[in-house]
């Protein structure tokens, strides 16, 4: 185990280089081009990116590497490469595709989230497992309403074209909806996943992340880790 979380954090810490560097290329076209609005978006992500990965040890709660890893490739995907580099106008798919991604996440966030509250010993709280998917999935689908919400805000506010037009529609209602819909069967997925899990107690990648979660939060699951 410890030899596998070694080998992780060092592909972790190697892909943060590569993608660090990637940005720091853009940045310093953008700053000689004076493309102050691209200056501006490529360091809001590289600071987004980089806060997370350097304090993530003082973090209270310890994030499997392999989820932390997902988060800076759909940070690097939807926002350099979505925003700056348009790839939401160059590959019709992208805009699916992360916002499938992000449901998946965002249900395994949600998952994790009551998991500890239904292991710890600190909450009384007791929940069946029908209930921790349940929870999942309206987080995942709720943070995805907000999201919309936000875009939504910022075309109206400040012009941006953060709903893209679709199928002919350019009031970006259309883009809208399809991004909830697909947010919602990412969301659905996972937690259809997390359920048969704790359900059947069946092998999964999910079975993975919870082992490493509960081995790296010990102080959150005391009760747990005295019965094993």
């Amino acid at each position: 185990m410890h030899n596998h979380q070694s080998i992780a954090a060092r592909i972790n810490r190697g892909t943060v280089v590569v993608l660090m560097l990637v940005m720091a290329a853009e940045l310093l076209w953008a700053l000689l081009e004076r493309q102050w609005l691209t200056v501006f978006l490529v360091a809001l992500i590289i600071m987004t990116v980089a806060v997370p990965f350097f304090y993530r040890k003082k973090l209270p709660v310890k994030i499997p590497m392999e989820f932390h890893m997902l988060i800076i490739f759909f940070i690097f995907a939807s926002l350099f490469l979505g925003e700056v580099q348009s790839f939401y106008q160059r590959v019709w798919w992208w805009d699916v595709a992360l916002h499938v991604t992000s449901g998946l996440l965002l249900g395994v966030l949600g998952f994790l989230l009551v998991y500890v509250l239904n292991e710890s010993e600190r909450v009384e709280v007791y929940l069946r497992p029908s209930f921790v998917a349940l929870f999942a999935f309206l987080f995942a689908v709720t943070v995805g309403v907000f999201w919309e919400l936000f875009e939504f805000s910022m075309d109206q506010l400040f012009g941006t074209q953060m709903q893209k037009p679709m199928f002919g529609d350019p009031s970006g209602l259309t883009d809208s909806m399809w991004d909830l819909i697909v947010d919602t069967f990412g969301a659905l997925f996972i937690s259809i996943l997390g359920w048969w899990y704790l359900h059947r107690q069946t092998g999964s990648f999910m079975e993975r992340w919870i082992a490493q979660f509960v081995a790296s939060n010990p102080r959150l699951f005391l009760a747990r880790l005295d019965k094993q």
